[in-house]
């Protein structure tokens, strides 16, 4: 039979095992814990899941900036103008920026988008008076890239780029053919008389395409207006064709003043801007944030009208 004592010191032994084993767990955890966030670190940074400002080195003595906008304008697409304009501020508020480079590869897209990128464009100008804003056309810079382009103080290309489609479109399709061949009929219930406006399942309705050739002429104007407040007498006024649509290689351009001089990123770097330094602050948006705006596009798309959609492309 034990004394007291020993099973008290028993009891002792048994609480102190059972603690050490609550403590062994919780830094166990600890360490798993610290492992999974090391881990997600990681992975964060070389997905670009929280975004990033690519630049080529630390900010250090004079160097031209650079921005690059590639692929269709379009919000929530590679070409969305947000992480563009955040871009361009960024490298017009670094004290050692001599000159600021917009790098463009686009067929255009959205008006909305590139009058924002625009008027961004301008903004920053003013802002920034000494710091001089250049576009560089890669392969092609037409329609919305190019109402965005008109906002720098200069746009270089090569003489092969493509450049211009001063235009807009709207576009759809009519099923009403195919409909009737194969008996299928059109159920179409709206309140408002122009809520079906343009809808491709119904014959075509001469007052609706009339209203719809109007707002295309109304962001066309638009259009225009911008080219001629950017590029003012460097244009060709008397060109029919200027205002057309039509395209043109950067050696034409030149010639119909869309276009000031040949050039590429290195060239205007070194011999225009006398930086011959680049650092690249082209704004990466994160895994997140591109997946939250697709989301909210695609909820938008089913969410509107049954109006084609317009764009300058």
């Amino acid at each position: 039979m034990q004394e007291p004592w020993e099973r008290q010191a028993l009891a002792d032994l048994l609480q102190a095992g059972i603690k050490e084993q609550r403590h062994a767990r919780r830094w166990s955890i600890f360490f798993r814990l610290m492992g999974f966030a090391v881990l997600f670190l990681l992975l964060a940074g070389v997905f670009g899941w929280f975004g990033s400002t690519e630049l080529d080195s630390v900010s250090v003595g004079p160097h031209t900036a650079v921005v690059r906008l590639d692929g269709t304008i379009a919000a929530g697409d590679e070409g969305d103008v947000g992480p563009t304009i955040e871009g361009l501020k960024a490298a017009f508020d670094d004290k050692n920026t001599k000159g600021v480079v917009l790098q463009v590869n686009s067929p255009g897209g959205s008006p909305v988008q590139a009058g924002q990128l625009n008027d961004a464009m301008r903004t920053l100008r003013k802002q920034h008076p000494k710091v001089p804003l250049y576009v560089v056309i890669d392969d092609i810079c037409a329609s919305g890239c190019y109402y965005a382009a008109v906002a720098a103080d200069k746009i270089f290309a090569d003489k092969a780029s493509i450049v211009g489609s001063i235009g807009v479109l709207m576009d759809g399709f009519g099923f009403t053919g195919a409909m009737d061949k194969f008996g299928v009929e059109r159920r179409l219930v709206t309140a408002g008389a122009n809520k079906g406006f343009m809808d491709p399942f119904s014959p075509l309705n001469p007052a609706q395409r009339g209203k719809a050739q109007a707002m295309v002429d109304e962001i066309h104007q638009q259009f225009i207006d911008a080219v001629k407040a950017g590029r003012g007498k460097k244009l060709v006024q008397d060109d029919p064709d200027l205002f057309s649509g039509l395209v043109w290689s950067g050696a034409t351009g030149i010639k119909l003043g869309l276009v000031d001089a040949l050039g590429s990123l290195d060239s205007v770097a070194r011999d225009v801007i006398k930086a011959d330094n680049v650092v690249d602050f082209t704004t990466q948006p994160s895994y997140l944030d591109r997946f939250a705006k697709r989301v909210g596009v695609s909820a938008a798309a089913h969410l509107g009208t049954q109006l084609s959609g317009y764009s300058l492309k």
